[in-house]
């Protein structure tokens, strides 16, 4: 892996990062076949919705490439003095912004984690190992060719950026396990990955990702807004995390509300299915054109719900009510909590961090969408003139 003794000043990082935008965009034409082979070898074998993730077009490649370009205009987070104090006898104390080292991502099947991953880890001064799933191979591989390629027209090291070319749980195991290599696995995809990882991992690992999102229609609710932040929270990208599963709705306004939800549901295409009954409806991640719904007595049952079956990811609240929004902030412990608006924003892009390395849905160091300063952690440097205790 390259060198870390010696970090890139930012200006270099900058620069090599636009570059490796450019190169993403100049091998465009590379990345898309790449990615054709990827698609045609996953039909018939995941979902249409999980084939959506997959698939790549020319706008999503400039908006990979856009989202390297605002990696490089963020401020760089390597050696920020986050505090300083002064000790009594004349100790200077710092606390200094650091990065990790290594950072291993292992992730599935969206084939732009790999230029986002790539940019967040390379301008928080981090080598990266990319392990992404068999179904995106292909993809990964052309991308980080290309990055690579920007790199070393910058006179650096392209060893920055890795990718692992073993796609089996067999690799994945050797980076949960490689003590004294990785200093930080990053897992980024479904329950079984994540929960593969938390068990099994011997090295510091984050947990991201799985998405049981709620909304609550309130009954103070203004229904026609809660109509569309619905559509939106589910329809308009149900294969992503942050996408709402779950439609609680208050029982004053359920007569009301769930049958312009079912009727905008049944007779949009594609159509979409509301659950109200099966086994673990509240507990699946459908990643589908599906959403369970459940009927409550008031804002208290909302929150005891989201309590018992959330991932805490993203919940919402559609209300007019202040009270009641309040109380919903106060009591849902989750990574984002939103009033009167969809889940779909938890995102890094969205919440101005230029991409994001995923969405930490644990407390420790990092909550929410993982960006630079998430890819850091510190020491504390202490200046002194010969002080002794």
């Amino acid at each position: 892996a390259a060198s870390l003794n010696k970090p890139l000043e930012t200006e270099i990082k900058n620069n090599a990062l636009l570059k490796m935008a450019e190169c993403l965009i100049n091998s465009s034409e590379e990345i898309l076949l790449a990615n054709a082979k990827d698609v045609e070898n996953a039909k018939g074998k995941i979902a249409d919705v999980m084939i959506d993730r997959l698939r790549l077009d020319f706008d999503r490649i400039k908006a990979m490439a856009k989202g390297i370009s605002e990696v490089a205009a963020l401020p760089d987070p390597v050696g920020e003095t986050l505090l300083e104090t002064k000790h009594q006898n004349g100790l200077i104390i710092k606390k200094v912004s650091i990065p990790f080292g290594v950072v291993a991502i292992i992730y599935e099947s969206r084939p732009n984690v790999t230029s986002d991953a790539a940019a967040l880890a390379f301008k928080s001064g981090n080598v990266c190992v990319l392990r992404s799933g068999k179904d995106a191979y292909l993809s990964a591989n052309a991308i980080v060719k290309a990055l690579k390629k920007g790199l070393m027209l910058c006179g650096l090291d392209e060893d920055y950026i890795n990718l692992v070319e073993d796609t089996s749980r067999e690799s994945a195991n050797v980076l949960m396990t490689a003590v004294g290599l990785v200093d930080l696995l990053i897992p980024r995809g479904g329950k079984g990955l994540i929960k593969a990882c938390t068990e099994n991992a011997k090295v510091p690992c984050i947990e991201t990702g799985t998405g049981i999102c709620h909304i609550y229609v309130d009954e103070y609710a203004d229904l026609e807004k809660a109509l569309t932040i619905v559509d939106n929270a589910k329809r308009s990208r149900p294969s992503v995390c942050n996408a709402a599963e779950v439609c609680l709705v208050h029982k004053a306004v359920a007569e009301k509300f769930l049958p312009k939800l079912y009727d905008l549901f049944q007779n949009t295409e594609p159509k979409t299915l509301l659950l109200t009954e099966g086994e673990d409806i509240y507990d699946t991640e459908f990643l589908d054109y599906k959403m369970a719904v459940k009927i409550v007595d008031n804002v208290d049952e909302a929150v005891k719900h989201i309590a018992q079956h959330s991932t805490h990811h993203s919940e919402s609240i559609i209300t007019e009510n202040r009270e009641n929004a309040d109380c919903f902030i106060a009591k849902v412990d989750s990574a984002a909590v939103y009033v009167n608006a969809s889940t779909r924003f938890t995102d890094g892009g969205e919440f101005g961090l230029g991409c994001e390395m995923g969405i930490s849905t644990q407390k420790l160091h990092a909550r929410g969408p993982m960006g630079l300063r998430e890819l850091n952690t510190y020491k504390y440097v202490i200046l002194g003139n010969g002080q002794i205790r």
